[in-house]
């Protein structure tokens, strides 16, 4: 109001006046006290900044503490997605009951040109599939047949690089063996392996934190065909049939040595396993 015009206004109204302002700023005084983040009105031209919430009880209540406060969004800003991978395990999976009436065929140490080929052919023939823990030299030397492998449908694990036995490394010398197979593996395939295997069934506390740190999971078995003493074709296949059982995981090899006994016993015994009522699976994750 000018000057000229508060002059003009009758004193009963000027009274009134002064009455309305000083309520006004006592109502503003107010409102700031009770919620210390609250924010004057901006000077003109500038924006005006957006509303706080009122930490404060209301006048006249009883100051009541609360389990729900008011947060920004960026408190509950989820953490940044990373790929799932599986727990530390301080013993491998040595079968898989879970299963049911399955069994799992393993190969280790190829892939062979002189014999992996063949077991594809009889796991073909019989519409089965298998795990086959490569060694990454001899993937890296055989490509064609990585291929082959993951083509037919087969779970393709790592067996280290060298087949070197895991306790007498050192950690990085772990890692290298490890990661080393991976990288070939997922090169060829374009996969990295969800499943590893120690050489010898040689544990450690290396192997297991830094297969699930490489997204893996440990797997030994429950028979071993002993098939790399080449005792005779009959006493593979018996092994195997005697040690048959629901969730079993049988260990042969495809590789590293003369593997004719293997292949021949895989003939004789696959069908008596189908034949017997057992589904001849892979894992894929448990």
């Amino acid at each position: 109001m000018r000057r000229d015009q508060w002059d003009q206004t009758p004193p009963g109204r000027r009274a009134l006046l002064r009455l309305a302002a000083g309520l006004g700023a006592a109502a503003t005084v107010h409102l700031i006290a009770a919620d210390p983040a609250a924010t004057p009105a901006p000077a003109p031209g500038r924006a005006a900044p957006a509303p706080a919430a009122a930490a404060g009880p209301p006048s006249g209540r009883a100051n009541r503490s609360s389990a729900y406060r008011l947060e920004p969004m960026t408190a509950h800003t989820p953490a940044r997605v990373r790929p799932a991978r599986p727990p530390v395990r301080t013993r491998p999976f040595e079968a898989l009951p879970q299963l049911g009436r399955s069994m799992v065929l393993t190969f280790d140490d190829g892939p062979d040109p002189a014999y992996t080929p063949d077991i594809l052919a009889t796991l073909r023939t019989y519409g089965v599939h298998a795990m086959f823990f490569l060694c990454g030299e001899m993937a890296d030397a055989h490509r064609d047949l990585v291929h082959a492998i993951a083509d037919d449908g087969h779970v393709i694990g790592n067996h280290s690089w060298t087949h070197p036995l895991m306790t007498g490394l050192s950690r990085a010398g772990v890692r290298d063996e490890m990661g080393r197979t991976s990288d070939v593996i997922e090169e060829i395939v374009g996969d990295a392996p969800r499943w590893y295997r120690a050489p010898y069934g040689a544990w450690n506390r290396n192997a297991f934190e830094l297969g699930a740190e490489m997204g893996m999971e440990p797997m030994a078995w429950t028979v071993d065909s002993l098939d790399w003493e080449t005792p005779g074709t009959s006493t593979i296949v018996r092994r195997v049939k005697a040690g048959a059982a629901p969730g079993v995981v049988v260990l042969s090899h495809d590789a590293g040595g003369v593997r004719t006994q293997t292949v021949a016993a895989l003939r004789r015994y696959l069908p008596w396993l189908l034949g017997e009522g057992y589904r001849i699976t892979v894992p894929y994750r448990v």
